[in-house]
């Protein structure tokens, strides 16, 4: 199994094969349990200084905050499963 990178905006990138979510940080469930992970030291904020939009929810309780969309990010990681699929027919 190998290692699927996506980047999450701002040079950051993440190993998207042990994402568990992409949550949107708006709910209240969400904000509770960002406050619970930092409180932990898991966080990791990766907006550069920007509003965080997005949670990434990883398998071993790390949550990591991108400054762009989940949409984005799922729109990027389509894309660079595309460019994968066509290298490997060639």
């Amino acid at each position: 199994m190998s290692t699927e990178l996506v980047h999450i905006g701002f040079g950051s990138v993440v190993a998207i094969n042990r994402a568990i979510a992409f949550l949107s940080i708006n709910q209240q469930p969400i904000k509770r349990l960002l406050r619970e992970v930092r409180e932990k030291g898991l966080l990791i904020d990766a907006t550069h200084g920007r509003k965080a939009k997005t949670a990434i929810l990883f398998d071993t309780g790390h949550m990591v905050l991108a400054a762009v969309t989940a949409e984005t990010i799922a729109h990027r990681l389509v894309t660079a499963s595309m460019l994968s699929e066509e290298k490997v027919e060639l």
